[in-house]
């Protein structure tokens, strides 16, 4: 919306500022962040109001989760979508193509995780909605949405898979990438939602993760950068850097409040749909590989959740003593600080590796 301000720039030269995605970017961080800030405390009261004995607590985990957690609202993704949608839609090119792709997906996984996050809270359980009808919205989403960044994108490039660590190495997939990419979208939709188990463990790395492609996209949306890096030119997607940006600050808001002792956990509502968008820029700008190394976090928690189904349908056996895996630690005499904090030095470690593919080529 104040991108159009722009125009006002021939009269008023200080509104030239409005044309620099940088500036953009750290004008829709601001404003994510204030927004959190400002109208938290109003959610988390309307939240603890209505949904009375909170987020419901597996009686199979952890059992101090039964004592400290207990009581705590959940559906605090809705202070990070308002956010991130007001820091969007003030800041960001409404003319962008890419910013109303991403954002629909984004929102698009918030309303599934938002219903499936109250359907445990009024019936008390763990049993939302059913996987597969889940599994089936969100490919809807996400395959929809591939389809319009395939028809989008320039060909070949739009429907191949790019090769980390190479200049020109890419797999033309031709339209199954539709298909591919959807996964790509879906996979990183749930593997944040698996994450999201402990105050702040989630929330942290999604802004690290959203730092990294806020960087990558403002590289490859522009020709000069892109061709120095010698990575794929996507013209249009440094305008992603925005919605990134809007990201950061709604998360250091939400952050504020999901500190331990947590006033509020962001639930499904928050976890699917910001794993979505990750998965749904990560495709945008050619970088589906590299998000799993800088998500490799999210990767290792799906993973852990996988091997240990897989292990105990075959043998009987748990490799594990919980999963997801952050849990395996608390089982194992960690407490939960030092699991979150470490997580989150991983964290940081792996999005500075999948940053260095940008040079290693």
């Amino acid at each position: 919306m104040l991108y159009w301000l722009i125009d006002l720039s021939t009269s008023f030269p200080a509104f030239n500022v409005f044309r620099y995605i940088t500036f953009r970017t750290g004008g829709a961080m601001v404003t994510g962040a204030l927004f959190v800030f400002m109208f938290g405390p109003w959610i988390i009261d309307n939240l603890r109001l209505r949904q009375g004995k909170g987020q419901p607590i597996r009686t199979d985990g952890p059992q101090s989760h039964l004592v400290s957690k207990k009581g705590t609202p959940t559906m605090g993704g809705l202070m990070i979508l308002s956010g991130l949608t007001v820091g969007t839609v003030l800041w960001a090119n409404p003319l962008n193509p890419y910013v109303w792709i991403v954002l629909a997906v984004t929102l698009g996984f918030g309303f599934v995780g938002f219903y499936d996050d109250y359907m445990k809270v009024t019936k008390q359980t763990h049993a939302g909605i059913s996987g597969r009808t889940r599994l089936l919205i969100e490919f809807t989403i996400a395959g929809a949405a591939c389809f319009a960044l395939v028809w989008l994108g320039r060909a070949p490039l739009s429907s191949s898979l790019v090769i980390p660590f190479f200049k020109e190495v890419m797999l033309n997939l031709g339209w199954a990438f539709v298909a591919f990419g959807a996964f790509v979208v879906v996979g990183a939709g749930n593997a944040v939602n698996l994450t999201d188990g402990l105050d702040g463990l989630a929330i942290v790395p999604v802004m690290i993760a959203a730092a990294s492609f806020g960087l990558i996209s403002y590289l490859a949306g522009n020709a000069v950068f892109a061709e120095y890096l010698q990575i794929n030119y996507v013209a249009g997607t440094g305008e992603l850097a925005v919605l990134c940006g809007a990201l950061l600050g709604a998360g250091l808001g939400f952050l504020w409040f999901n500190a331990p002792p947590a006033s509020i956990f962001m639930g499904d509502t928050g976890s699917l749909a910001l794993g979505g968008m990750l998965g749904s820029i990560a495709v945008a700008v050619k970088h589906e590989i590299v998000l799993a190394v800088i998500g490799g976090l999210f990767v290792l928690e799906a993973v852990s959740v996988i091997v240990q189904v897989a292990s105990f349908k075959l043998t009987g056996k748990r490799v594990f003593k919980m999963a997801p895996i952050h849990h395996h630690f608390e089982q194992k005499g960690w407490t939960e600080p030092q699991i979150v904090i470490r997580f989150w030095i991983i964290a940081v470690m792996l999005a500075l590796a999948g940053l260095s593919t940008l040079k290693l080529r």
